[in-house]
């Protein structure tokens, strides 16, 4: 019988864990939704630019997505969806191209 795979929030990981899963998964975002034009921030661990469009040099980003690293972590790992998550407030999301459903979740539950 197969192992269940058992998703982890990050409270219930230390800081480095944290870090290594949010990093992780940004790294898969860029690889799925290559480009610069949308700003992903999960303060204080990491920022990425992804998504194909206008591309971002310097200065405020004219999109930008900010989120808690327990948020990212369900939404990369499908425990919510991104409407759920903008809905309720737990991420924030300015500027076109905004909506990441279509790349999420970045793995299977």
């Amino acid at each position: 019988m197969p192992a269940r795979l058992r998703i982890l929030t990050a409270d219930q990981l230390d800081g480095a864990d944290t870090k290594a899963l949010v990093k992780h998964y940004l790294a898969v975002l860029e690889e799925r939704a290559p480009g610069r034009s949308v700003e992903v921030r999960v303060p204080p661990y990491a920022a990425v630019q992804v998504v194909p469009g206008v591309r971002h040099t310097r200065g405020t980003p004219p999109a930008v997505i900010e989120t808690d690293a327990d948020t990212w972590l369900a939404l990369a790992t499908g425990r919510t969806t991104w409407h759920e998550a903008v809905h309720d407030g737990s991420v924030r999301a300015s500027g076109e191209r905004t909506d990441l459903s279509a790349y999420l979740p970045l793995v299977t539950p």
